[in-house]
């Protein structure tokens, strides 16, 4: 298997690399929720902004090509995922709702996420078991 980077991963690996050093590390002593518009604005600026997502509202980056960017977001796991509109749960949220939402869903709950106005949150429950723990999570056919 060939591991280099293709063209595109490498282009948006060296302006990732470039604002985190310039913009995300600097950011980490100040509260996160006074720097976070400002590196949100600027990752928008520097097309940074919903790297996960394909089509029309993303890059449209393989999974291949998005991972080595996921891991230099990271290396600040509280900050730049927020700052460039990919953490969780809203990237899992968003990629469902680009998929399988009706018109009404993407509208209510797509575009204010894909604009990081709002957030969204995954909620587990499964019958007869008293947690949330995903191990516990049961089928039947």
């Amino acid at each position: 298997m060939d591991f280099e980077f293709d063209a595109v991963t490498q282009g948006y690996r060296e302006r990732l690399l470039a604002f985190m050093d310039e913009h995300v590390y600097p950011a980490e002593a100040r509260p996160h929720a006074e720097a976070l518009d400002e590196l949100r604005l600027e990752a928008r600026r520097r097309g940074l902004w919903n790297l996960f997502l394909t089509g029309e509202h993303g890059p449209g980056l393989t999974n291949l090509q998005y991972a080595p960017l996921a891991e230099i977001m990271g290396r600040s796991p509280s900050l730049a995922p927020a700052a460039l509109n990919c953490a969780a749960p809203d990237t899992g949220n968003m990629e469902l709702l680009a998929g399988f939402g009706t018109g009404e869903q993407r509208d209510r709950w797509l575009k204010p996420l894909l604009d990081a106005r709002i957030r969204s949150a995954f909620c587990m429950t499964e019958p007869d078991v008293a947690s949330s723990d995903a191990t516990n999570i049961a089928t039947r056919i």
